[in-house]
């Protein structure tokens, strides 16, 4: 299977990030109205919400509207206030080295990716990561030398709250250290279950269990796969070895102090590298972030796309991601 994964620097919202969304909108409206448009949240609800517990990126909010035509549902979408509900694998870890590293896999619908990497400058901020929803980001790090990532908790539970991805986004935008991130996961509440991993430039790192239905929990963890404190979904654990991948990514820290090339490519290998791609769960890339130098890199088992937070340059890869066999 190839994918074309494209690289996109606009310091401001415009022209470019305005004809992404034009292409990936009709795609974005039929998931995000899939139960009925009744069923999401009104403009009215999903700005309060924004102010509520974002405030300091609604005139980002609302300019981003402007560019995407100014239409209730795109104003409703962009919210990412209580989106349809949605899951993926993904394991993530942090490599302690002299140079700590934010190491991830993405396991997700190949159809359902945007494959953007965005590189804006968004209120003053740097900021360059994978795109969801064009407003919202599944990792990512800023020129603080904030580092973060998610994976999917593991439980079934939807409730009232935000997509993560645009948790991350707002994370980026308005903090500089885990301390900060940290207290942010706390206090904004989240539509599912997802695990929120944090590196910053003094080498401090966080991993928070998120839920709808509960208080976040804070823990040092360097490692988060697909199950939080305990495994409550049993057929997800199993179907995606998630307790196999977080004992495979603890043993390797523990015991076998690899070094970065090492454990990054245990990435892209067995247990942690998947080819379901039939099942939805396929590892659509690997990425690598060094936040205290600003660097990160996309990787497959095959290729390499480095990547800085300075020195940005629009660019399209084209990559062979292998199937099952």
């Amino acid at each position: 299977m190839e994918i074309t994964f494209r690289a996109l620097s606009e310091p401001q919202p415009g022209p470019k990030w305005a004809g992404l969304f034009a292409e990936y909108w009709p795609a974005y409206r039929r998931w995000w109205a899939s139960q009925g448009e009744r069923a999401r949240p009104t403009y009215t609800r999903c700005h309060a919400a924004l102010r509520e517990h974002m405030p300091e990126i609604v005139p980002l909010y609302e300019t981003l509207c402007e560019w995407a035509g100014g239409g209730d549902r795109e104003a409703r979408f962009l919210s990412n206030y209580c989106p349809p509900a949605y899951a993926t694998a993904c394991s993530q870890a942090i490599w302690p080295g002299a140079e700590p590293v934010l190491v991830r896999n993405y396991d997700y619908i190949a159809q359902a990716f945007d494959a953007v990497t965005l590189h804006t400058e968004w209120q003053g901020r740097k900021v360059v990561g994978t795109s969801d929803g064009l407003f919202g980001l599944v990792d990512g790090m800023n020129d603080a030398g904030l580092a973060i990532s998610l994976t999917f908790g593991g439980r079934q539970i939807v409730g009232d709250g935000f997509g993560v991805p645009l948790i991350l986004r707002y994370i980026l935008q308005t903090c500089d250290t885990a301390d900060e991130a940290s207290a942010v996961l706390k206090r904004i509440p989240c539509h599912m279950s997802y695990n929120v991993t944090v590196l910053d430039a003094r080498r401090r790192y966080a991993t928070a269990y998120m839920s709808p239905d509960r208080g976040t929990v804070l823990t040092h963890a360097a490692v988060a796969t697909n199950h939080q404190e305990k495994v409550e979904w049993d057929t997800h654990a199993r179907f995606t070895a998630t307790v196999e991948r977080e004992r495979f990514l603890l043993h390797r820290l523990a015991l076998h102090k690899d070094t970065e090339q090492k454990f990054v490519g245990a990435f892209l290998k067995p247990p942690l590298y998947s080819t379901a791609f039939d099942k939805g769960f396929g590892t659509l890339y690997t990425a690598l972030y060094r936040p205290r130098l600003g660097e990160m890199e996309l990787r497959w088992p095959n290729s390499a796309w480095p990547l800085s937070i300075n020195g940005f340059t629009d660019a399209t890869w084209r990559v062979k991601v292998p199937l099952a066999a």
